[in-house]
């Protein structure tokens, strides 16, 4: 099925304005699909997001540094550090080299729970095992062109 179907409309403006609508159908519907995944860990894709990059460090990270990171940059990172602290998943603790700072590390339960997620890893590669490995590096390249056009962030 095309996204013609999808949102039933036939007509676009152009092949660009196509590609758009598509790409911004395909995210909200692959968001879906991870959210509901997540969902059976109690557990939000931008907190995933904070715990997969904290996982990742071998050491603390401001929340500025994790902003940088953060595959949604339109997060309030600091919000969500709060909730996964509240959640036990990670602790902040007052930066010693520059005290205006706070470090975020990932705690033992926080770790546990990427372990559970971890299972699920196929699942969410699986959404896209209708492109072979080729099509999936060419979708990757399409996508790097296009953000390689937008320099503004």
């Amino acid at each position: 099925m095309g996204i013609e179907q999808d949102i039933y409309q036939t007509t676009f403006r152009s092949e660009h304005q196509k590609s758009a609508i598509n790409l911004i159908y395909t995210y909200n519907w692959f968001m879906e699909k991870v959210k509901k995944i997540l969902e059976k860990e109690d557990i939000t894709s931008q907190q995933f997001n904070i715990l997969r990059i904290l996982r990742g460090q071998c050491g603390p990270l401001s929340t500025l540094q994790i902003r940088q990171r953060m595959l949604d940059k339109m997060s309030d990172t600091s919000r969500i550090v709060d909730r996964l602290i509240a959640k036990e998943l990670v602790k902040k603790v007052t930066c010693e080299n520059d005290r205006r700072l706070v470090d975020v590390t990932i705690t033992p339960k926080g770790l546990e729970l990427l372990s559970e997620l971890d299972k699920y890893q196929d699942e969410m590669d699986g959404l896209f095992s209708r492109l072979s490995d080729e099509e999936a590096k060419t979708l990757n390249t399409l996508l790097d062109k296009v953000r390689g056009g937008c320099n503004a962030e």
